[in-house]
């Protein structure tokens, strides 16, 4: 048997590349330069002489933080389940957040620009955080199986489809979702699986390098770890008063309820009665998801595990079986996101307009059955913009401009990194590919 780690054709074996990934990111990073210098300023109360008009820092920032640390680390971490690609899912993670945080900025700016300026705060930090989290879903979606350069132009893309479809969910519907559990998880996911549908090529069901080992997944634990402990500042950071403290405890009861299950239902579903990792890195964290739109809604502790019951139970199950259906229809999803974020968002979707028309949530001058119905247009509008947004985009990144991956690069770091040469020893024992649940080549194989 061949080994998964024989060499690519070598460091300069790319030559067009040189100097493509350098001109892109500044040239882009210009253009920000440019624009924040011509619309962006500081917003109450960070401009001088008006103190106290707008969101306190004291008020906003120990949760920011934490959602900071959530796309930086959560995320990255997460992604580093694949045996050769830890640098890229880390990495790469930096990049996509960093230059989405400012275009974020800039497009959340341009719909609520007031006098020809946008007023930057507290608040607009957390939002750009809320639409970087979007497009690293997305790139679960398509993790290791495009250039840097690809990936830039669909954070580009996919925040201008994110920021046109919020802005319809909540000023035109208004429409509720604390969390962000439509407007950024079910958006995130679907977009990022259309691209993977888009950009699918035999190759990347046959590669051998996708999979995990032992350690690649432990440090994928850490991402895990703290994505969980940190989510109830996800879903209650743009919460107000007592709504604020309903997400808090919503979500914390949500991910405890879909962490234990997750535990059992792997169990469940294994000939062996043994727990799965993958299940364990991923499913834990439904509850999360499935609980944001109805965070700050009045619920009860016990809706609040009830949601987080089904969650961990829809996602573990997602991975056991949609998953290998979806990779034989020529879906590949890298990460699985539709059983983490997709139909954990779904769910979400739809017990918000359940609790709204039981008059669980602010209903304002609306009937009970106007917010409900208003919710679910939301939801529906939300999963036609992310797959038209994602099929365009995809369209955009098969142009040769962008540049693609070789088959031999694919989930392998050595084709943008400098990478150790004792990391890829050809006397290495072979790696548990075979084995790995997210190998969608692999179960085909098997069947």
């Amino acid at each position: 048997m061949t080994s998964n780690y024989a060499p690519l054709l070598g460091r300069d074996s790319r030559p067009d590349r040189r100097g493509r990934l350098t001109a892109f990111l500044l040239a882009f990073q210009a253009l920000f330069l440019g624009v924040f210098a011509g619309f962006v300023r500081y917003g109450p109360p960070a401009g001088p002489g008006i103190a106290g008009a707008g969101p306190t820092i004291d008020h906003y920032y120990p949760m920011f933080q934490d959602v900071h640390v959530m796309i930086f680390v959560g995320f990255g971490f997460l992604m580093t389940f694949l045996k050769m690609y830890g640098y890229g899912s880390v990495g790469f993670n930096m990049l996509v957040a960093a230059f989405v945080l400012q275009w974020a900025i800039l497009m959340r700016g341009f719909l609520y620009m007031e006098d020809n300026t946008i007023n930057l705060d507290i608040s607009s930090l957390l939002t750009a955080d809320f639409a970087a989290a979007a497009v690293l879903i997305s790139y679960g979606a398509v993790l290791g199986k495009t250039t840097p350069v690809q990936l830039v132009v669909m954070a580009f893309l996919e925040i201008a489809f994110l920021t046109v479809n919020e802005w319809i969910g909540t000023v035109q519907f208004k429409a509720q979702d604390i969390g962000g559990s439509m407007f950024v998880h079910v958006f995130g996911a679907y977009f990022g699986l259309t691209v993977a549908r888009m950009l699918y090529r035999p190759e990347v069901s046959d590669s051998t390098k996708e999979g995990a080992n032992y350690h690649s997944d432990l440090f994928s634990m850490i991402g895990t770890v703290f994505l969980w402990m940190y989510w109830p500042s996800f879903n209650s950071a743009l919460a107000v008063a007592d709504g604020r403290y309903r997400a808090v405890i919503n979500t914390y009861l949500s991910l405890a309820a879909s962490a234990v299950v997750t535990f059992a239902i792997s169990s469940a579903v294994d000939k062996d009665g043994k727990v799965n990792m993958v299940h364990v890195q991923n499913a834990t964290l439904a509850g999360g998801v499935a609980v944001g739109t109805t965070a700050d809604m009045m619920i009860q502790p016990w809706g609040a595990l009830l949601i987080g019951t089904a969650a961990g139970t829809l996602s573990t199950m997602g991975f056991t079986y949609v998953q290998p259906y979806l990779a034989r229809h020529k879906l590949h999803d890298t990460c699985g996101v539709n059983n983490l974020h997709g139909m954990p968002g779904l769910l979400a979707g739809v017990a918000g307009a359940v609790a709204c028309r039981l008059k669980l949530c602010d209903l304002g001058e609306r009937s009970a059955r106007d917010q409900a119905e208003f919710q679910m247009a939301a939801l529906f509008v939300t999963l036609g913009v992310a797959v038209l947004g994602g099929a365009v985009t995809g369209i955009i990144l098969q142009l040769p401009v962008w540049d693609r991956l070789q088959a031999e690069e694919l989930f392998d770091d050595r084709g943008y990194w400098e990478v150790p040469d004792d990391e890829y020893d050809d006397s290495e024992p072979e790696p548990r590919a075979q084995s790995h649940p997210r190998a969608p080549s692999v179960i085909q194989d098997a069947e």
